[in-house]
């Protein structure tokens, strides 16, 4: 159960809009992750996070769990399925919004590179990440990191207050998601429109390549500092998402394994 510290005075969205707010507000915390599962201090310790290509076709990746963002949000469709040679995670979005999530404690400084591959079947149309009642994605990446929430301005424990109220979810410290824009520049760090504690870090951008598999890198660590002028905390769970309930379009992707390593290769 989420800690409670009383009424936290401070902006809110007016009472006709929360519903609202707080589902778009958990639609891009897609990992508001409350269950906490065996803490990591070593690599070797164990597989995070179980990959993809473990599973068999026709059902989930085991260790990975489905995580609802409204009752009033049709889920995403996701499956394991064969792709040439691979088991890969599949997710059907139309009109949809859910996550799927493995939860866990890890110290990425022990293993900051992430790497994974993706590919999604088309753009959604007119989703533009910068603006709330557009905010969609084909394909993201989501890391979940705590932290002191003490710490942040009233606006920000606000949020949180309203939306864990609305949910009975406890949220995560901050958010970075890795996401498929459909135009903004690769590089771009975006803002959540409802929340500082979500930075989104456009890593690919645009049609180019949509139908076929893309391998990414990224150093974790460094765009956590760089997306929030910050150290990270602990890592308390990965996801993903893919998302159209803002937009009412309907899109397809595939995730391959997603790994930490300790260097660059």
């Amino acid at each position: 159960m989420p800690r409670r510290a009383g009424h936290i005075k401070g902006p809110s969205p007016p009472a006709v809009h929360r519903d609202r707010f707080g589902g778009a507000l958990l639609a891009a915390c897609v990992a508001t992750f409350s269950l906490l599962v065996g803490a990591q201090s070593q690599m070797e310790s164990a597989r995070i996070p179980v990959p993809f290509s473990s599973g068999k076709p026709g059902g989930l990746p085991r260790a990975w769990e489905p995580v609802k963002l409204s009752d009033r949000k049709r889920p995403t469709a996701y499956a394991l399925v064969e792709d040439g040679d691979h088991v890969v995670l599949h997710a059907r979005a139309s009109g949809a919004a859910s996550g799927l999530a493995q939860f866990f404690r890890f110290d990425i400084r022990i293993a900051p590179i992430v790497e994974w591959r993706w590919k999604v079947s088309a753009m959604i149309e007119a989703s533009d990440n910068r603006v709330g009642a557009k905010e969609d994605s084909p394909s993201r990446l989501i890391f979940a990191f705590d932290g002191d929430k003490s710490s942040l301005p009233l606006f920000e424990r606000s949020i949180f207050y309203i939306t864990e109220k609305l949910s009975g979810r406890e949220l995560p410290y901050a958010l970075l998601q890795y996401v498929w824009a459909r135009e903004i520049p690769v590089g771009t760090i975006v803002e959540h429109p409802y929340t500082r504690r979500v930075r989104m870090l456009v890593v690919a951008s645009g049609p180019g390549g949509v139908g076929r598999w893309h391998s990414l890198t990224r150093n974790l660590h460094d765009d956590f500092r760089h997306a929030f002028h910050e150290e990270p905390g602990i890592l308390t769970g990965v996801g993903v998402l893919t998302d159209t309930d803002n937009t009412g379009g309907t899109v397809e992707a595939w995730y391959g394994d997603i790994q930490f390593k300790t260097t660059e290769r």
